[in-house]
């Protein structure tokens, strides 16, 4: 006997009671069942994130902790926070090159936005050409560090540098400057150089984000007498703000994070007299060149742990995204 609900599907059956207990619970698996295959097909990439970012990090923390020379296998071992103790206790170029790297962050970032902004706001008018134009502002951005390095570090040279000779045709010096060897131009000098390859990236991300403002806003603004000060700081610059902020904070990481550029135009000294020695360029001084791997990978450890803090700041005191909540 088997009884059944109005819409026709069984509720018991009094001749077989366990048939109907087992399709239950199999129905009950069925349901409880993962389907597996969205795991499977993001495994790969699980995968190389673990064996290419958090491997390598864990590795880094690891590390900064030992006293790891190959030169001086002798001294290898377990070192606990010695390595920490000696950077900021005993090492006064640690503090010297957190200052260059300050100094550093700050000049790039803030000329970088600045003529940035410029550019693009001048590409995003219309005008003949404009396609020319903004194809020619990127160009510096594809070019590869190594490449930018090397063009500059023949710009500056002394004796057959392209500055000098033009400066010399305008009687504006009288003699050949070593631009990356004098303490008074070698900064400059390489700033000059980062700002050139560094200009279209903020370019590209603020001319893409001008293209979404609607144009209504800025007819409206000259119908009510606004002039075009008044609808840049009104208009233009809060629909950017979002995206100025997290340009700046990604071009903040990528400069404190520069060591190509430097180390190719400086010769791998960061000088001279550690005047361009960033703390990146230091963690390459001593891991590479000096072959202290504990040392350097402590030094690591403190530039990755500055850098979460800033971001995190950053980011909560600037409010971004805070206008996308309301």
């Amino acid at each position: 006997m088997r009884l059944q609900n109005t819409d026709g599907g069984d509720i018991v059956s009094a001749s077989n009671p366990t048939l109907t207990r087992q399709q239950h619970s199999a129905a009950k698996k069925r349901k409880k069942s993962i389907n597996w295959m969205p795991y499977i097909l993001i495994a790969p990439a699980i995968i190389l994130i673990f064996c290419f970012l958090f491997y390598p990090v864990g590795n880094v923390f690891y590390y900064s902790m030992q006293h790891f020379n190959p030169a001086k296998t002798y001294e290898n071992g377990f070192a606990g926070l010695d390595n920490f103790t000696k950077i900021f206790r005993e090492d006064s170029l640690f503090y010297l090159s957190l200052w260059v790297s300050l100094k550093w962050v700050v000049v790039e970032v803030v000329l970088q936005l600045i003529c940035g902004l410029g550019i693009a706001l001048m590409l995003n008018q219309s005008f003949k050409f404009r396609g020319l134009f903004r194809s020619a502002a990127i160009l510096p951005w594809a070019i590869s560090g190594v490449v930018t390095s090397t063009l500059w570090s023949l710009i500056f040279n002394e004796q057959m540098g392209v500055i000098n000779d033009l400066l010399l045709r305008f009687n504006w010096i009288d003699h050949r400057v070593a631009w990356l060897a004098e303490l008074n131009t070698v900064f400059p000098s390489i700033v000059t150089a980062e700002l050139w390859r560094g200009i279209p990236f903020f370019t590209i991300a603020l001319l893409a984000a001008m293209q979404t403002i609607p144009g209504d806003l800025y007819e409206s603004a000259v119908v009510d007498g606004a002039n075009r000060w008044k609808s840049f700081i009104h208009i233009t610059m809060p629909f950017l703000k979002n995206t100025i902020i997290l340009t700046t904070l990604l071009r903040a990481v990528w400069e404190f994070n520069n060591v190509d550029l430097i180390f190719i135009m400086t010769n791998g000294t960061g000088g001279p007299v550690d005047l361009t020695t960033t703390l990146p360029m230091y963690i390459v001084k001593q891991a590479i060149i000096a072959q202290d791997f504990g040392y350097g990978s402590a030094l690591t450890v403190i530039g990755f742990i500055i850098l979460l803090l800033f971001a995190v700041s950053y980011l909560k005191l600037s409010g971004f995204g805070k206008e996308d909540q309301t």
